[in-house]
């Protein structure tokens, strides 16, 4: 069987397993509808979006990444993308919750063929629908991942319940994001270790971790600017004809928040575009030019994401700064102002100012 047949084999494959139940788009609709329903209780108690997940769960969202060998449906970074956004558009905790358990099933997708431990978690993700979380911060680090005690000595583990103890530390009362519950504790590990990834750290973080983070997070991020100019477009039009047609005095806002919003989806479109070229090139993937577009994706695609949300806030004015009401747009403002921060933009620009100075400035528009 050549490369060609190959491919094929496994595209029918997948198209089996779907037409075995709902269209990947029915079950993501599904859950977004449930996301959505519950998004407001969510951010007010600051609980984990259960519902939400009980239906991803039915659904089989968690694993659809994995591949078809291993039980999932093989979905492409297109596909976890829009669910990312689709999903940021019903509930922001829904969306990042779920983009944070993708990238580390993409960690065990891209780098666990061959392993036993690793390819069962697959199967587990899969079949259960496991829920994968991430700890990957350092004392007093912050969300700088690489800086560590011994960071030329990081490594990736990939742990089951059984593999671990938590003892909680932090509280967590924040603005936006509250159904993340992301709160603080103390991680200890005893664990066979066949947990250990045997690929250096600095590799999976550079190929894989990242490019799916920021990809990952734009598009959720992404979603709930979506959600916000929605809004604001149906605040337009009820004004407008309220009025006789006559358009309100921030009609600007919302032009310029379709316009921002446009500029983001693009960004996006392009770095997943440039991710799926170089995803099985190592050599592309670790180019000066790449790293430095990831990376700063994360950081355009954030300020792009509040510019977008603030728009459409000002667009529909007193009724998108009130709490109550069909135009509110207070839970989407204080969702995405956690965009800039987490994994500071400041620091990523500080650590990236060397790699951009070595990188060339492009001789025509489509180099």
């Amino acid at each position: 069987m050549n490369v060609r047949e190959a491919v094929l084999t496994v595209d029918e494959t997948q198209t089996n397993l779907l037409e075995q139940g709902p269209s990947l788009i029915e079950r993501v609709a599904r859950t977004a509808v449930a996301a959505a329903a519950d998004a407001d209780g969510v951010d007010r108690d600051a609980r984990f979006p259960h519902k939400a997940f009980d239906v991803a769960r039915e659904q089989k969202l968690l694993g659809v990444m994995i591949p078809v060998e291993f039980g999932g449906f093989g979905a492409s970074i297109y596909d976890v993308t829009d669910i990312c956004y689709t999903l940021g558009r019903a509930c922001a905790s829904t969306a990042m919750i779920y983009a944070m358990h993708q990238t580390k099933v993409a960690c065990v997708v891209r780098h666990g063929h061959g392993i036993p431990w690793m390819e069962t978690m697959m199967r587990r993700v899969a079949r259960d629908q496991w829920l994968l979380a991430s700890s990957t911060t350092e004392g007093q680090n912050g969300g700088n991942i690489r800086a560590s005690a011994a960071a030329s000595d990081q490594v990736l583990l990939a742990l089951a319940k059984d593999d671990y103890s938590l003892k909680r530390t932090l509280g967590w009362e924040t603005l936006g994001m509250r159904g993340t519950c992301s709160t603080g504790f103390e991680l200890k590990v005893d664990c066979p270790t066949d947990r250990v990834f045997p690929e250096a750290y600095d590799k999976i973080h550079a190929q894989t971790m990242t490019p799916f983070a920021h990809l990952c997070w734009s598009s959720a991020w992404a979603g709930i600017a979506a959600a916000a100019v929605t809004r604001a477009q149906a605040f337009i039009r009820k004004a407008a004809r309220s009025s006789g047609g006559q358009m309100p005095p921030a009609a600007a806002h919302f032009t310029a928040a379709k316009m921002s919003l446009a500029k983001l989806r693009a960004l996006i479109a392009a770095n997943i575009e440039a991710f799926a070229r170089a995803e099985h090139d190592e050599r592309a993937l670790g180019s000066l030019d790449f790293q430095s577009s990831i990376t700063l994706l994360k950081v355009q695609a954030s300020e792009l994401a509040v510019e977008t949300v603030m728009h459409a806030m000002r667009t529909a004015g007193l009724s998108g700064y009130r709490n109550d009401g069909e135009f509110t747009m207070g839970r989407h403002l204080r969702d995405v102002l956690s965009s800039p921060i987490m994994i500071n933009n400041d620091r990523i620009l500080a650590n990236a100012a060397t790699s951009t100075l070595m990188s060339g400035i492009p001789a025509s528009l489509r180099d």
